[in-house]
């Protein structure tokens, strides 16, 4: 098996490919799912938000969260995905990564991605999660 990894990755799920031939077909290895990064907010923060007294005088408000439900489950997604690239990359499974992503996400995954020095990485943005891997090929590099 390749040690070469793409990653093509939407907000819920994460498909792992590799390649044996630079001109060839990918193969898929893994998927990672998210399903939550699905849900919509009500879903998602389904209790009234918590009260909170002013600090001088008698009034109540709601307390705000600070980030969006959604938006913080496609953050926990990109940390699962970073986490998941960190363990094959430091058991010596991928030494050279494709990221397939949108900006936001790729974004995301940048930030907490911190692989050995010897791991070539490539970003691609691009939102391919909804296409079969034929398709997906299609969209990289004639030469891998």
């Amino acid at each position: 098996m390749s040690n070469h990894w793409i990653v093509v990755a939407d907000n819920s799920s994460a498909r792992i490919f590799t390649v044996d031939d630079p001109h060839g077909e990918l193969q898929q290895v893994d998927i990672l799912e998210h399903p939550e990064a699905r849900e919509h907010a009500r879903d998602l923060n389904a209790d009234r938000p918590g009260r909170s007294f002013d600090s001088k005088g008698e009034g109540r408000h709601a307390m705000g969260v600070s980030v969006d439900p959604v938006e913080q489950e496609i953050i926990r997604f990109a940390r699962q995905v970073v986490d998941h690239l960190k363990a094959a990359c430091n058991d010596g499974r991928c030494n050279r990564l494709l990221l397939v992503a949108g900006p936001h996400l790729l974004g995301l995954i940048r930030k907490h991605l911190d692989l050995p020095r010897d791991v070539q990485v490539t970003e691609l943005e691009k939102n391919l999660g909804q296409y079969n891997a034929h398709e997906i090929r299609g969209h990289l590099p004639a030469r891998l």
